[in-house]
């Protein structure tokens, strides 16, 4: 047994990389790096219990790429492992991506290779990354600006649901293995050179126009010449920040459970003051986190984005903001911190909602489009209401002097310029600025109903009533609205 082999055997059992009875998707190219994987697994196939499969993508950039799936799909016949070949035509995917060439290729890549081993039953996609890719990846992070979850580079065993290619592929099913990550370049060509492999040669890999392998072919030579074993150094941080970061995700993972207050796919809520109380590490671990569990890539979330979300989380008044990419946005409320998408539409089951408007007739029920709630309007003689009105204590409930609605009933979110005259206050004032005053969380006013009677606001709903539409001594008929919600079939049964 070659050390080639022997290393890549340890790092299949220290990970656990081959569950017997799995169907293993191997992505091969034809170059020498998947061509000494696939020959490995397929000696190791018998000892592990596990079938092999081979996914081969075309990426349609190299003109010659059609003459390297003839070469794989011509060697697997010859080795007895089935194949797949696909075509991508990743130049048009980039444009119309706005992704750089290399990261519409890699996307495009483990997309098919996810899917083709979904469709199969399997739960695991081999790569052929080594330890030069290892090297090339921590140093390309560095340079572009990372923590320590892009300085530990790739890991001999991830998730490609981590990855965020797309709906569809379970993070149950689909697992990215990586056995050749503690064997360099050089013992791959020898090991390809020992074993008598073909392979072919993808010229692209000389093109210093793509930014890895300016980094290959000027970059690390340059920095050999201060240190020769740069490789080996720059290969050893990566495993030292592995293992602090996974004692940080320990510690995210243990906070997570105290401080989020709610967590749906559109939007996390931290507990404001708890949030502040954290240190500085885990404060912009938590938001990367918050990012992360959104469905958001983290490669275009740089060290100015998670900061200056992290100075308005600790320094910024209620109301504060922070624009993250890809959408999202950081918020400050009454003892919260939130991250949601910019356009999130924040649902309260205690409250009813409204979007848009929505008439009401002077009797009759009306269903809310959300929700399951319905707003019931009643007239009645006021005699009828035994003083009712007079000791309302439902939020949710608005009596009215009906002879003073004189104009169609609606219900609307809010919108600049409302005002009302709130009961007990004596003059006018700003919808929006009652909002404030009765701190209602800002991500929830542009969805509290206003009840109107023409252009007038009757009600805002749930917190305080129009002094000009109130009953009165003298009032004889009662307009009652009752917000009421009909909960889920289900909901609230005694088991």
């Amino acid at each position: 047994m070659s050390d080639l082999e022997r290393t890549v055997r340890e790092t299949i059992d220290r990970w656990r990389l081959l569950p017997a009875g799995d169907t293993v998707v191997v992505g091969v190219s034809g170059g020498a790096d998947s061509l000494c994987l696939l020959h490995i697994l397929k000696g190791l196939a018998p000892k592990y219990g596990i079938r092999l499969y081979v996914g081969h993508l075309d990426h349609g950039i190299r003109a010659e790429s059609a003459e390297d799936a003839a070469f794989v799909e011509a060697l697997c016949r010859d080795w007895g492992l089935p194949c797949t070949v696909e075509r991508a035509d990743v130049p048009a995917l980039a444009r119309q991506q706005h992704l750089a060439l290399e990261e519409a290729a890699r996307q495009a890549r483990y997309r098919f290779l996810g899917a083709l081993a979904a469709s199969l039953g399997g739960r695991t996609v081999a790569v052929a990354h080594h330890a030069d890719d290892q090297v090339e990846t921590v140093l390309m992070h560095l340079l572009r600006g990372s923590g320590l979850a892009g300085l530990r580079g790739m890991r001999p065993l991830s998730r490609l649901e981590d990855l965020r290619l797309g709906e569809g592929i379970s993070p149950k099913e689909v697992r990215l293995i990586r056995p050749l990550l503690g064997v360099s370049r050089q013992e791959i060509l020898a090991y390809c050179q020992a074993q008598s492999l073909p392979y072919r040669f993808d010229l692209s890999n000389l093109d210093t126009t793509f930014y890895r392998n300016r980094l290959r072919h000027e970059l690390l030579p340059i920095l050999e010449m201060y240190n020769p074993n740069i490789r080996q150094v720059l290969w050893r941080t990566a495993e030292v920040i592995a293992a602090d970061y996974d004692l940080l995700r320990a510690i995210v993972e243990e906070a997570w459970g105290r401080l989020v207050r709610e967590e749906s796919p559109g939007a996390i809520v931290f507990d404001l003051a708890a949030f502040r109380a954290q240190p500085l590490a885990l404060q912009r671990s938590l938001l990367r986190e918050a990012v992360h569990r959104l469905r958001r890539s983290l490669r275009n979330i740089n060290w100015v984005h998670i900061e200056n979300a992290v100075q308005v989380a600790c320094e910024g008044a209620t109301g504060a903001q922070a624009t993250l990419p890809q959408g999202l946005m950081l918020t400050l409320g009454y003892g919260a911190l939130t991250i949601s998408s910019a356009d999130h539409r924040w649902v309260d089951p205690r409250h009813p909602q409204v979007w848009g408007p929505l008439p009401l007739p002077l009797e009759g029920e009306t269903p809310l489009p959300t929700g399951g709630w319905a707003v019931r309007t009643v007239l009645s003689p006021r005699e009828a209401l035994a003083e009712a009105w007079a000791n309302n204590a439902d939020p949710l409930t608005g009596y009215f002097d009906a002879e003073t609605l004189r104009g169609p009933l609606l219900l609307r979110p809010r919108r600049e310029g409302d005002w009302l005259i709130p009961l007990g206050l004596g003059h006018r004032q700003k919808v929006g600025d009652l909002m404030t005053n009765l701190k209602i969380p800002r991500a929830l006013r542009d969805s509290v109903p206003l009840l109107l009677c023409g252009e007038e606001v009757v009600w805002v709903v749930g917190y305080r009533l129009d002094a000009r539409f109130a009953v009165r001594p003298e009032t004889r008929r009662i307009l009652t609205v009752r917000f009421e919600r009909r909960p889920p079939e289900g909901e609230g049964d005694d088991l």
